[in-house]
């Protein structure tokens, strides 16, 4: 399956679109590498952010196998890695949580490096603390260049710890709407349903950047229903279902053999 995208050349650097279908087809990677990964009891509420990178990496590396994905020949997902945020950085200025390659746009235009990035956040919409770091050091790092300079869109998984996805986008948006992040009310940032995956956990935003064109960022809110804490709880509820049933075998056995006592105490006495 090939998927469209565009590569220009400006100020010594290939400018990336990779179009909407190949965004779609990101963003649906990445739901079939969470479904695999939410598997794993470590992947949980409690588990911190590298853990949970490193098990959706590996989920969507085998959901990329051949004959899982239509796209499954056209992108490779590469391991974290440091990053620089133009091409006169020599000392990388930041690290890549999960790094997306086209082989595509290598193979046609030489492009090294990844041609799209994903910034991985635990988040949950009640935690103001977490809505803030979403902003700050998740977004604002594409906003501000530091991230995918070069790239029309970007990507954030939000691993939702409490809520739903919408309770998250509420609490993200509630935070660009309060004026304390870049000097005031960021109205025009804030999330949305995305238009290219109709699914719950799918929101886009658009944000300006200094001296180059906006960046249209790709969120995928992650829930952990059916993970571990809820495969714990099923344990737990087939435990005691096995206990009852075999309360209930003991007390019709007893019953049995007190029947069987009786008839026998009878015969005796007649």
């Amino acid at each position: 399956m090939k998927l469209p995208h565009d590569v220009r050349t400006a100020a010594g650097r290939s400018f990336i679109d990779l179009g909407p279908d190949t965004a779609a087809a990101i963003l649906r990677t990445i739901e079939a590498g969470w479904a695999r990964a939410s598997r794993f009891p470590d992947v949980n509420i409690g588990a911190g952010e590298v853990k949970m990178n490193e098990r959706l990496r590996d989920g969507m590396r085998a959901a990329l196998a051949p004959g899982e994905l239509p796209w499954a020949g056209t992108l490779i997902v590469q391991a974290g890695a440091e990053s620089r945020s133009g091409p006169d950085i020599l000392v990388p200025d930041g690290r890549i949580d999960i790094p997306i390659q086209s082989i595509d746009i290598f193979h046609r235009f030489r492009v090294h490096g990844s041609h799209a990035i994903i910034e991985c956040k635990r988040i949950a919409g009640a935690d103001a603390r977490l809505c803030r770091e979403y902003v700050v050091n998740g977004i604002d790092r594409f906003r501000r260049g530091q991230y995918a300079a070069n790239h029309a869109i970007g990507f954030m998984a939000g691993y939702v710890i409490a809520g739903d996805a919408n309770a998250a986008t509420g609490g993200v948006n509630a935070y660009l709407d309060s004026g304390r992040s870049q000097g005031g009310p960021r109205l025009g940032e804030t999330l949305h349903p995305s238009s290219l995956v109709d699914e719950p956990w799918a929101w886009t935003s658009s944000h300006p950047r200094p001296g180059a064109p906006e960046i249209d960022l790709h969120h995928a809110f992650l829930p952990f229903g059916g993970t571990g804490e809820r495969r714990r709880s099923l344990t737990e509820n087939k435990r005691h279902e096995i206990h009852r049933h075999r309360l209930g075998v003991g007390r019709r056995l007893e019953q049995e053999g007190g029947q069987r006592k009786r008839r026998s105490h009878a015969r005796r006495g007649g």
